[in-house]
């Protein structure tokens, strides 16, 4: 990387390692040089693409940390775009993996509830619920009604979280059910990366670029 890249990037993570938990500047460095990577030359003459879109996000969760469910990684793509304008930028970007990868119980709680609830009302409802379950359950046809089971399920999940009796799920409920049992903190579908796809990632990022 010419001294003349290098700079700019070394200005911005001085800026971001400021207001991101987490990772200290060089880290930092580190994601934005990654971050321009995978976005490519992905540039449209005449338009300036500020981030990685929906499409090229999906397949680095897919491939990188092995996602495989849409609708949990729709999710993923809308709790890292923050301002809602379709891409992840590399603030999102930086400010997303801070949580995705070393985020503290409370962090995760927030970004899990946030992938969770569909349609960005606070709320888990039951119909959520049951899109989602249905989802991440449901990969072999079967001979009987599959609706059938996966509503007694959702039945289940709401006696054991929704704590207030209101018919869905608050923040307030889910985090009280991931405290008293931590594996509900991924009930409705793999949202976080496992240890080992983490430490994969961070020596790709940190460590080769490093020695490089």
């Amino acid at each position: 990387m010419s001294a003349m890249n290098r700079k700019p990037i070394k200005t911005l993570a001085e800026t971001l390692s400021k207001q991101v938990e987490h990772f200290n500047k060089t880290e930092v460095e580190c994601l934005i040089r990654e971050f321009n990577l995978l976005l490519g030359e992905q540039t449209i003459p005449g338009r300036v693409v500020t981030g990685l879109d929906r499409g090229k996000f999906r397949s680095i969760l897919h491939n990188v940390f092995g996602m495989t469910d849409d609708m949990i990684m729709d999710g993923v793509f809308r709790t890292f775009d923050k301002d809602n304008d379709s891409f992840v930028s590399v603030k999102e970007w930086i400010e997303g993996l801070s949580v995705f990868l070393r985020g503290t119980l409370d962090e995760k709680m927030k970004y899990c509830f946030n992938v969770y609830d569909l349609n960005g009302d606070n709320y888990i409802s039951r119909e959520e619920m049951f899109h989602m379950l249905k989802n991440s359950l449901i990969r072999q046809p079967t001979e009987e009604d599959p609706d059938e089971g996966i509503k007694d399920l959702v039945e289940i999940t709401l006696k054991k979280m929704d704590h207030d009796h209101d018919g869905r799920i608050s923040f307030t409920d889910f985090e009280k059910a991931v405290r008293e049992e931590n594996l509900l903190l991924e009930a409705f579908g793999t949202c976080l990366p496992d240890t080992m796809r983490i430490e994969a990632f961070e020596q790709h990022v940190f460590q080769e670029q490093l020695e490089q």
